[in-house]
């Protein structure tokens, strides 16, 4: 567990196939069967944890292959959650987008189907490690309840302290429901802490009565109290990006208002941060990790060049003048394909990537 995150890993999200792109158009027309659907899903994710076996990687996941959206999947399978479609253009394009909110008391669903989807990618990669992603309890505490319309049209909890007390719950449970399916490595998805240094976002946040400052102590609470229990041998990450939509990003800003509070929650073994362009910032605000591992995202799954690896050296050392190079890791910026859509980019483009990752750090880190 003490090498988790790994040299070279990636974020979990994968291009999907067109045969499983067509299949879930398809059942959504009605044409074919979940079951059709779910055999379809199964094939797919076989295959490619195969294809992640065979450029090296020392954790493999399923890709999301059986997702919508990277995080509302998981979100709309918990107790108390309702999903709602709406059209947005936060990502810069206009799009058929979803959202939740809480609509009851908040709790894990002990048969959320993530669990059996985790017991069959677990089976699936054999001796290799298998790692399961979920979003951050801050997703929902964020978009699901403080910036919501529809909770504050209809508020199910007396006061946050309330609410809070529940996602915390709800996390702890789930936390412990993947452990018992087999899971040692998890990671939490968590962009809402973008949301905290965005100006917009800011804004956002001041019109519905909080403060955005007083929320990042707040996030980072929440976040330690949902990892106090984790079992002892089971790893966990967190993954940061600013928007992963179709090639488009959500936030911007710098990680200088969240990174001493974030950097601090010692629950997590490593945190994978985006550093793929210069809407990033400096490397300087990783000057205050502690003795976790910090992956750097610094190859991008948006475009289709591939970066050149000396580059990729040269700001790895970059990264050297804030944090020891024995904390170091690599990894892609984000996933391949946060939502079903994807990126814009193809899979030949996707697994170029993820071999330079390998390449790469094998160079850097002899270990």
């Amino acid at each position: 567990m003490s090498k988790i995150p790994f040299r070279f890993d990636h974020v979990g999200s994968l291009l999907r196939p067109e045969r499983l792109k067509e299949a879930r158009a398809q059942f959504k027309q009605g044409t074919i069967t979940k079951e059709a659907l779910t055999k379809i899903e199964d094939e797919s994710i076989i295959k490619v944890i195969q294809k992640q076996k065979e450029i090296g990687l020392e954790a493999v996941t399923d890709g999301e292959f059986r997702r919508r959206w990277w995080h509302l999947d998981f979100i709309a399978g918990l107790n108390g959650i309702t999903v709602f479609d709406f059209e947005t253009t936060a990502f810069g394009i206009t799009t058929e987008a979803q959202g939740t909110f809480v609509s009851g008391k908040l709790s894990f669903n002990s048969q959320h189907p993530f669990l059996e989807h985790f017991k069959f990618t677990n089976e699936q990669a054999g001796e290799t490690l298998a790692k399961q992603t979920i979003p951050g309890p801050n997703m929902i505490y964020l978009d699901s309840f403080i910036l919501s319309k529809q909770y504050h049209e209809k508020p199910i909890y007396p006061n946050k302290e309330a609410f809070i007390k529940d996602l915390i719950s709800t996390y702890q449970a789930a936390i412990q429901a993947f452990y018992d399916a087999g899971c040692r490595y998890l990671q939490l998805d968590d962009t809402s802490w973008g949301g905290l240094f965005d100006e917009r976002f800011r804004g956002l946040i001041v019109e519905k009565g909080y403060d955005p400052d007083a929320l990042i102590q707040e996030f980072g609470a929440i976040t330690e109290a949902v990892l106090a229990n984790k079992p002892a041998d089971l790893a966990v990450t967190f993954h940061f990006c600013k928007g992963n939509f179709q090639s488009h990003w959500l936030y911007n800003g710098s990680y200088d208002k969240i990174a001493k509070r974030l950097l601090a929650i010692e629950g997590f073994n490593g945190f994978f941060l985006e550093f793929d362009d210069e809407r990033s910032g400096s490397f300087e605000p990783l000057k205050n990790i502690h003795d976790q591992r910090i992956v750097l995202g610094l190859v991008t799954t948006k475009i289709p060049e591939l970066e050149a690896k000396a580059e990729l050296k040269a700001r790895i050392k970059e990264a050297t003048q804030f944090v020891p190079l024995d904390q170091l890791c690599l990894s892609p910026q984000c996933g391949f394909s946060s939502t079903h859509e994807g990126n814009k980019v193809t899979e030949e483009d996707q697994w170029a990537k993820l071999k330079l990752v390998v390449e790469t750090a094998k160079e850097v880190w002899p270990d």
